[in-house]
């Protein structure tokens, strides 16, 4: 199993990386032409008019056969550490996100079922208590994707990793403190991520200033 709990290593958080980052980097990557039928991702034009009168053409990016609406979650373990995922984003600069868990909503999934579900498969842990924090277009320029991030307290490995076919991702647990610090230095760089960190920052401070 594709796992690692590295808390209370003397390493630093950057050199505790480097190993997933340099396995999962992809070396080539290559134009295929596949048909349409076949391809997850699709675009649909649409010839929109507005309450003035004015006629745009529009077009909209469609995930499988739904919008791609998704939830991002961050696990908060009993030891108040949490769980950062490591997977090939073949198109980002550096061929690798760091990434909090997350994933598509399914077929008459609710958010929160959504984010239970994908929290287990890509890590193996479980939540005890799951907070929404926020809710929000990902894409809305050429999306109807909504993404719902949620803040997972009491976490515990109770699972395998279930992961689809083509997927290969790494989990690690770490101190919160430190996620932070892996944004500043430009290691966990998506929005979703970020924005998700940053609510549950608020979000936290105003539970421990109401206690």
């Amino acid at each position: 199993e594709m796992t690692s709990s590295l808390v209370g290593s003397e390493m630093c958080i950057r050199d505790r990386l480097q190993d997933y980052i340099k396995e999962l980097k992809a070396k080539k990557i290559k134009l295929i032409e596949k048909p349409e039928k076949k391809t997850f991702l699709k675009i649909v034009t649409y010839q929109c008019e507005l309450e003035n009168g004015s006629r745009l053409e529009r077009e909209k990016l469609k995930k499988g056969k739904r919008d791609g609406s998704a939830a991002i979650i961050l696990p908060i373990t009993k030891e108040k550490n949490t769980i950062l995922v490591v997977q090939p984003r073949v198109f980002m600069k550096n061929g690798v996100g760091i990434e909090l868990p997350a994933g598509y909503m399914e077929k008459e999934e609710s958010p929160l079922m959504a984010a239970k579900r994908e929290l287990e498969e890509e890590t193996g842990y479980i939540p005890k208590e799951m907070i929404e924090l926020a809710r929000y277009y990902q894409d809305q320029g050429c999306s109807a994707a909504y993404n719902y991030s949620y803040l997972a307290f009491g976490c515990e490995k109770e699972k395998q990793q279930q992961l689809d076919s083509d997927e290969i991702i790494h989990y690690f647990e770490c101190r919160l403190e430190e996620a932070y610090e892996l944004i500043e230095m430009g290691y966990i760089q998506d929005v979703q991520s970020q924005y998700t960190l940053e609510k549950a920052k608020t979000y936290i401070k105003k539970m421990n200033q109401g206690k």
